[in-house]
């Protein structure tokens, strides 16, 4: 009975030592592990037994891309103007041996160690490079940092300035200056927009000079058909005049009658002098005889 108690307690420890060092190692991850204080292995993404007493996980390493951001740093200029700048880092565990065992602290070295580069990049250039080659100033400092954390087992992703901070009375300067490049736009911007409304105006008064020609022109136009077709009217009506004249066969008194009547016409115009040919004289005097008889042998009333 006692052999059993002592089997059952046997095997629970087992059970609970095995459970104590059973090691499940995550996505993204690696564990490093010692044997006895010395480096033993890296185990990967699974389950993984330690042995009891002489393994230790040494450290826990992730091997997600991971980002640092370091406080603002004074830096001065090439043409001595002190700034401050605080910098992005991206970067990625590589080799967890070397992380593990490269550098004391891998963090803080980074930290001292991108200060140190900022200072020695930014001290080459003038203020204004500084503020404008930003993509130049990380593309350096990824390169030179990505190169020394190496042997760390890091490697430096991407390096970014979020923030260039010049001392308050150069901002101050650079403020009024954009102030004033803004007006100088806006006034720009004015005077094109009044030198368009001045081309739109001249634009429409010549269309509208346009307009008036051509609706005169063809008022003119219309008139002088009109006067035409008046013109075609009366001599179609006269030719028609004439050929039922002509029809009609008139005899020698009805033709110096027409012709007797054509000159009564004339002399209702301003002409001063009419000459009148002897043949009709003769009639207009038969004419004017007939008319006087006419006149006397009226009936008289009683």
């Amino acid at each position: 009975m006692l052999f059993k108690i002592i089997l059952i307690i046997l095997l629970v420890l087992v059970v609970v030592l095995l459970a104590r060092n059973l090691v499940i190692v995550r996505q993204s991850q690696a564990f490093v592990v010692e044997n006895l204080g010395a480096f033993h292995a890296v185990w990967g993404v699974g389950i993984h037994v330690k042995i009891p007493f002489l393994q230790r996980v040494a450290r826990k390493v992730s091997l997600k891309e991971q980002v640092a951001d370091f406080p603002p740093q004074p830096v001065i200029t090439k043409d001595n103007v002190t700034i401050q700048i605080d910098t992005v880092l991206f970067y990625q565990i590589t080799d967890p041996k070397l992380y593990a065992y490269g550098v004391e602290r891998p963090m803080v070295a980074i930290e001292n160690l991108t200060a140190t580069t900022l200072r020695n990049i930014i001290g080459e250039l003038e203020l204004d490079q500084s503020l404008t080659s930003r993509d130049i100033i990380n593309a350096k400092m990824r390169s030179i940092l990505d190169e020394a954390t190496d042997p760390w087992g890091i490697k430096i992703n991407r390096v970014e300035l979020k923030n260039i901070m010049p001392p308050k009375e150069i901002q101050d300067a650079m403020e009024r200056q954009m102030k004033a490049e803004r007006e100088r736009r806006e006034a720009i911007l004015q005077a094109e927009g009044q030198k368009q409304s001045k081309i739109l105006v001249a634009q429409g008064e010549k269309e509208s000079l346009v307009l008036r020609a051509e609706a005169a022109k063809e008022a003119k136009l219309l008139e002088a058909e009109a006067q035409a077709q008046a013109i075609l009217k009366v001599q179609e009506a006269q030719a028609a005049g004439l050929r039922m004249l002509n029809e009609a066969r008139p005899n020698d008194q009805v033709i110096k009658l027409k012709s007797l009547e054509a000159f009564q016409s004339a002399a209702n115009g301003k002409a001063t002098k009419i000459i009148i040919p002897s043949e009709i004289q003769g009639l207009a005097g038969l004419a004017a005889s007939a008319k006087s008889l006419l006149s006397t042998e009226e009936p008289k009333e009683e």
